[in-house]
């Protein structure tokens, strides 16, 4: 008698066990289902109202935004990368790409918002008739690359653009501050060299014109400064050797560079953690 009864035990808590376990299966599976028929009308819903989509996104990402301040303590922005004017110099074509790693090398800038100036010079340049490397060579001469320069008659950004003078060119880059704005600086800039040159008759006068001594006898060099370094970008462009820095051409500018390279190399020598009074 003792053995069947413990034979129907057993078979009772099989039967059990397996009661239980089709019924976690059939709830799982019923609840997975719903889960994925909820995903997919989201889904479908996020579709058909793009405005919802819209409301959906910008919650996601303040969401992940307020998760990422929780973890790191920074107030992050996953639209800055749009905003930045930079590009992998290893997109651009080889020629471009030349021109992006030289002038970083002579102007210690990084070469990636270089890579996205140089790309810009190559779009507007041929719409306007003028060599892109002559746009980056007055960027070069004018401000060194530096977008946020003024000058002290106000001239400002990469182009040295007189903002005042010029400020009708900026209303469709949405106004004057515009001018500090790399892109919106060299378009500007451009489009006032044309003018310059057109007015002009000649490159030279243009430069004259746009450095603002059209009427005077002398520029200061500029325009040469400029033809100059447009002569060394195109032989850079063109992946020539071209020195970071142009031999001088007096005696003077000699003199003056060898003391420059004296007096850097002493300040290299100086010994570190020295006060003055030591």
């Amino acid at each position: 008698m003792s053995i069947p009864l413990i034979a129907r035990l057993q078979l009772g808590l099989r039967t059990f066990a397996a009661d239980v376990a089709q019924g976690f299966f059939a709830i799982s599976h019923n609840g997975l289902a719903v889960v994925g028929l909820t995903i997919f009308f989201f889904v479908v819903a996020l579709t058909v109202r793009p405005d919802l989509r819209v409301v959906t996104e910008a919650k996601v990402i303040s969401w992940l935004q307020e998760r990422q301040y929780d973890e790191l303590g920074i107030a992050t922005d996953a639209d800055a990368v749009d905003r930045a004017t930079a590009t992998d110099p290893r997109d651009l074509p080889k020629q471009q790409a030349n021109l992006a790693y030289w002038l970083s090398k002579k102007y210690r800038v990084a070469p990636e918002p270089l890579s996205a100036l140089v790309s810009e010079a190559y779009d507007v340049g041929p719409a306007n008739q003028i060599e892109p490397t002559l746009i980056l060579a007055v960027m070069a001469v004018e401000s060194g690359f530096n977008p946020f320069a003024q000058s002290n008659v106000g001239a400002q950004g990469l182009m040295q653009v007189m903002t005042k003078v010029h400020e009708q060119k900026y209303q469709g880059f949405g106004g004057a501050l515009a001018a500090f704005d790399p892109v919106a600086n060299v378009r500007v800039g451009v489009n006032v060299l044309k003018e310059c040159i057109s007015r002009a008759g000649s490159l030279e006068g243009g430069l004259k014109l746009y450095v603002g001594a059209g009427n005077m006898k002398d520029d200061q060099g500029y325009a040469g400064k400029v033809m100059a370094e447009n002569a060394r970008l195109q032989q850079v462009a063109k992946g020539l050797k071209v020195p970071i820095t142009p031999p001088p051409s007096t005696a003077a500018e000699a003199a003056t560079a060898r003391l420059e390279s004296l007096w850097e190399k002493a300040q290299r020598l100086t010994p570190f953690g020295k006060d003055d009074g030591e």
